[in-house]
């Protein structure tokens, strides 16, 4: 199948692609520059573009991220870090991705939401000797760590749920990777 190649847009052309995509779904502002980037026949058109839809109240990244945060956690249901991880992939700012996590989490009980999840996950499994070895217990933590939840917490509840809890009390978490 032969590839085909987009024209470049004028100004006129970047606000309709942009207002299209943005009906599509929410995009940040960083993650709409770069599509637009890629459409613009005048590179200066972008910038324009991107103040227009703020001024319109069309692009609001503050807006974006609380809102991504309250998906992330009442839909799947992640961890904090996660959900700060992806908004980063996002190309949201660090500090707004955080501000706005730490605040849609503010009252959340991380262990509570660490308890579902593993009910969630492992629901088919029997309660009793949920996690029996060293093994099951590895496994889920990294699950665990994936979603986005913090080791104290994560290694708190899985002695809950543990046949044998003391083989978490020397648990050495493998080392996190640095956040990009």
């Amino acid at each position: 199948m032969e590839e085909r190649k987009s024209r470049p847009l004028d100004a006129d052309g970047l606000w309709a692609y942009a207002l299209r995509v943005l009906g599509g779904r929410a995009h940040s502002t960083g993650e709409l520059r770069e599509k637009l980037r890629r459409r613009a026949a005048e590179p200066g058109n972008v910038d324009d573009v991107l103040h227009r839809l703020k001024d319109a109240g069309y692009l609001d990244d503050r807006r974006f991220a609380e809102g991504f945060a309250s998906a992330r956690l009442s839909g799947e249901k992640f961890g904090k870090t996660r959900v700060i991880q992806d908004l980063r992939q996002r190309r949201v700012a660090p500090a707004l991705a955080e501000s706005s996590v730490h605040q849609v989490y503010e009252k959340v009980d991380e262990e509570a939401l660490i308890e579902d999840w593993i009910r969630r996950k492992y629901r088919t499994a029997p309660r009793e000797g949920l996690l029996q070895d060293e093994r099951d217990m590895a496994s889920a933590y990294r699950r665990l760590a994936r979603a986005g939840f913090r080791t104290a917490d994560i290694i708190k509840v899985l002695k809950r749920f543990a046949k044998n809890p003391e083989l978490l009390d020397n648990f050495e978490p493998p080392e996190e990777e640095p956040s990009a």
